[in-house]
């Protein structure tokens, strides 16, 4: 990399996947019959296992990967509902009630990993932290005002408050946040479940009476029910997904700091987001839509560049790709005969994750819970249908961006997009719909379940 300020004992991966101990789990390799299948093991994944555990149901999991090392532990690692101005984005789009129940829908998400992390024991670096939110722009002061107001009127306290980290004209505090190491968490959670598989890639779904049969390349699983929880769903064509949700792309670093704790975030694009973990502080920022630019390059160094304004050199580099969907809300639900869907947390996937695992298990189980008809993946509005119809054009001009400026002949075996090398982390980086893989040609990031060819 030129013009940037980098140790050489830098690394390109995540701070989370370091160093990391955790229990391996077998592949699967004989046929196998069960009530549900778990395609996906991230956070979403492993919380559904997890709470449908000692139930009437025969549950297994099964990850194309290793569990929690995909998305998960690429985040921030922050449990927060003090998130950008996304509260503001969904008051605009479906009113104040339902801003007002995602709210609260968030809280309760982290009263939930919180509870769950006390009674299971799992030791991930939990710490209890305020959350801080800011804006360096005179004209976003009013906008946090009145978030700081909508805020109060849901019966939260809200201070106001200053950093010596960033540049602000104004910024709110709120408590009841907090920080955690999210693949500790995901693998803590997983050490008491049975039947979860690794290294095992669903490749294709077929619908038999009743049941579903899914295929690996060496067996079938035949399930009632399927849970598609992994980061971009690749098996739901009927439910339209491309059309409901973008990709946007964030870059993140991980500094020697040995100050105070610290958990911050700006109000609005473009995105800085930053907490600390032990002597490091983690820095989020030039989030965009992954349409939009294929230049990894450039965005690692405008963040070098940011590190460097608060005297701070990067140990660790790596970049996240998380789904935004068109109304600010998740899909968290049925989507069609006893397929389950789970997705699009807006960058805000570990609380929403766990959350998304009680839900489904809730209806699976005939149990009322308080956010089953607000995440309902069918349900359909005007900012969708807009929404759609701009994610199609972006998804089309980043196909057609990828196909000009990347020199590698290399496609991705999803949609036949093709690949753009991330030189900063060694992986192919698919423009279109964000599938990865490493310099092997493994995925490691779906929507593809395939390896590519050289």
């Amino acid at each position: 990399m030129s013009n940037t300020n980098i140790g050489e004992d830098m690394k390109n991966y995540s701070i989370w996947q370091d160093n990391i101990k955790g229990k391996t789990y077998p592949e699967l390799l004989h046929d196998k019959k069960v009530d549900i299948l778990i395609i996906g093991g991230g956070i979403t994944g492993i919380s559904a296992l997890y709470h449908l555990k000692n139930t009437k149901f025969k549950v297994m999991l099964v990850e194309q990967n290793r569990i929690g090392m995909s998305t998960t532990s690429r985040s921030t690692g922050k449990l927060s509902y003090l998130q950008n101005d996304l509260l503001d984005k969904i008051r605009t789009s479906s009113g104040e009630k339902i801003a007002k129940e995602y709210l609260n829908s968030q809280i309760e998400a982290i009263n939930l990993v919180t509870s769950i992390i006390k009674k299971e024991k799992i030791s991930c670096d939990l710490k209890k932290v305020n959350s801080k939110l800011y804006t360096n722009n005179l004209n976003e002061v009013k906008d946090i005002k009145n978030l700081s107001s909508f805020l109060k009127s849901c019966n939260i306290k809200v201070l106001e408050s200053k950093s010596n980290l960033v540049k602000s004209k104004y910024m709110i505090e709120v408590e009841g946040t907090y920080l955690i190491h999210p693949v500790k968490f995901v693998f803590g959670l997983a050490n008491n479940l049975s039947d979860i598989y690794e290294k095992t890639s669903i490749k294709k779904i077929i619908k038999e009476r009743n049941y579903y049969t899914c295929f690996t390349e060496k067996v079938k699983i035949v399930a009632k029910y399927v849970i598609i929880a992994s980061h971009y769903p690749y098996f739901n064509i009927p439910f339209f997904f491309p059309i409901k949700a973008s990709l946007e792309k964030s870059y993140l670093s991980a500094s020697k700091y040995n100050k105070d704790d610290v958990s911050l975030i700006s109000y609005s694009n473009p995105f800085i987001s930053i907490r600390n973990y032990k002597n490091y502080l983690i820095y989020l920022s030039n989030s965009h839509s992954i349409n939009k630019d294929t230049c990894d390059k450039k965005h690692f160094n405008e963040l070098i560049k940011k590190l460097a304004d608060i005297n701070l050199t990067p140990d660790y580099l790596w970049s996240n790709i998380d789904i935004m969907t068109n109304d600010g809300l998740p899909y968290i639900g049925i989507i069609k005969d006893n397929i389950f869907l789970a997705t699009g947390y807006n960058t805000w996937g570990l609380a929403s994750g766990v959350l998304a695992g009680k839900i489904i298990s809730d209806i699976l189980l005939k149990k009322r819970n308080n956010y089953t008809d607000l995440f309902d993946p069918t349900r359909s509005n005007l900012e969708q249908i807009i929404g759609g119809i701009a994610n199609t054009y972006k998804s089309i001009s980043g196909y057609v961006n990828g196909l000009f400026k990347s020199k590698n002949k290399i496609t991705c075996p999803h949609l036949g997009c093709k690949l753009i090398y991330n030189e900063i982390e060694n992986t192919y980086d698919c423009p279109c719909h964000g599938s990865r893989f490493n310099e092997n040609g493994e995925v490691i990031v779906p929507p593809a379940n395939r390896n590519i060819k050289k």
